[in-house]
């Protein structure tokens, strides 16, 4: 016998139903549905890595490696195994006597076992200490973005923007797409010449230059990543706006020069943590005038039955996105107005996100022998992994993204917000 039917066998012990995508071996045999898209499994290695370190992590580490791979559509591969696997009905993991009887035809595929499978060397293995020290995010934000600013070019487009775009009925362009989000940012913020703006995480200095170009203010970028803050400085340079847009490697937590008039975390707040989350929203309040505004942009996990059982996904946490934490959007808005905000605006951009990184797999896929060769063919994959599985979370509502605006109301009352607030947005859908 062929070892995809082995395989397909053992799939079918360990999840209680057949395999839900044809499976192809290194040994050249495939089993199971046709008409799809096909799992590859190119190595033994792939089962050895599942065997010492079993479920996603392992899963992970196989497909960075290239030791598992999809032929056929990504998406629709992602989808069934979603259905089947991370969306199981029961909502329960497999039976740990399921595991046991299927271990013995597990190791003989596998064949013979020597030390463990070196883990890929993509994988983020220094970190150390507390979570959230000034030191440790510094490294976690070196390891996501201080991969080469090529390779971000290639991914994000000539915007250079790494956050939802805002799409409407007419949009066909990734890049008029995030102009409109900057726009729409500005406008919520009431953005006028002369005021003081911060953006706290702010990337490759897109936001900046819009709001300094486009609405006259002087701004002030911060951002932990080196590579991005010299990015954004010869950007502003370019643009002749040395005298009024200032970049920034400081971290949000040793900004002291407030107040400013308004303040945009684009992006940024998933990687605070929980255990930091109202330390960073009473930071941004003591650096906003009264009557200033907030702009907080973050990713949203829906809430759990009992939030003690959520965990960092370990694919993310080990290759994307280091010591990364996502909360439910009450939490957000409940802890921003618990660090004295008024919160007046809470605008949700799910399924924008989606058709976002669509677009950005599709730029990665299109480039794809460039991105292997600016960075590696194990970080190539990481990102059009995560970026496909993301598309479906936000598709499938696991996942959401929110704008949320909030006011440092003055001791009058007078936010300055108009009597209705959607009144600044020019809707387009």
């Amino acid at each position: 016998m062929g070892v995809a039917p082995r395989l397909a066998a053992l799939t079918e012990n360990v999840l209680g139903s057949p395999p839900p995508l044809r499976l192809r071996a290194w040994d050249g045999s495939e089993a199971g549905p046709s008409g799809g898209p096909v799992l590859v499994v190119r190595s033994r290695r792939a089962l050895r890595r599942l065997l010492y370190r079993p479920g996603e992590l392992g899963l992970a580490r196989a497909w960075v490696a290239g030791e598992i791979d999809v032929d056929g559509d990504l998406y629709q591969a992602l989808s069934v195994l979603a259905d089947v696997v991370w969306d199981r009905a029961d909502g329960e993991s497999v039976p740990r006597t399921r595991l046991l009887s299927a271990l013995p035809e597990a190791l003989s595929l596998a064949g013979p076992l020597p030390l463990p499978v070196r883990p890929p060397r993509e994988e983020d293995r220094r970190r150390s200490g507390r979570a959230h020290t000034q030191r440790r995010d510094r490294r976690a934000i070196s390891h996501h973005y201080d991969v080469g600013n090529d390779f971000y070019e290639l991914v994000l487009g000539p915007s250079m923007v790494y956050s939802c775009a805002v799409w409407g009925p007419e949009t066909a362009d990734l890049q008029d797409a995030q102009a409109a989000k900057l726009d729409l940012i500005c406008r919520k913020l009431g953005l006028r010449p002369g005021q003081r703006l911060l953006d706290v995480g702010c990337g490759w200095g897109s936001l900046v230059l819009h709001a300094a170009q486009h609405h006259g203010v002087r701004a002030v970028g911060v951002t932990l990543s080196v590579e991005q803050a010299e990015y954004a400085r010869e950007r502003v340079a370019k643009e002749d706006l040395t005298d009024r847009v200032e970049i920034r490697v400081q971290d949000y937590r040793q900004v002291t020069d407030g107040p400013f008039d308004a303040i945009a975390s684009v992006g940024m707040a998933e990687h605070v943590g929980a255990a930091r989350y109202q330390d960073y929203a009473e930071r941004l309040f003591r650096l906003l005038r009264p009557g200033g505004r907030l702009l907080n942009h973050q990713i949203a996990r829906r809430p759990l039955g009992d939030e003690s059982s959520y965990r960092i996904d370990p694919f993310i946490d080990a290759y994307v996105f280091p010591d990364g934490e996502l909360a439910p959007v009450g939490r957000t808005v409940a802890q921003l107005e618990r660090a004295g905000l008024e919160v007046r605006d809470v605008e949700s951009l799910r399924e924008h996100y989606a058709l976002t990184l669509r677009r950005w797999v599709r730029n990665l896929e299109q480039g794809w022998t460039q991105a292997v060769r600016l960075t590696s063919p194990g970080r190539a994959r990481i990102w059009r992994l995560y970026m496909a599985a993301s598309a479906l979370q936000f598709e499938r509502g696991r996942i959401g993204v929110n704008q949320v605006l909030a006011v440092r109301t003055p001791d009058s009352g007078a936010a300055g917000l108009p009597l209705r607030p959607r009144a600044w947005v020019e809707l387009t859908s």
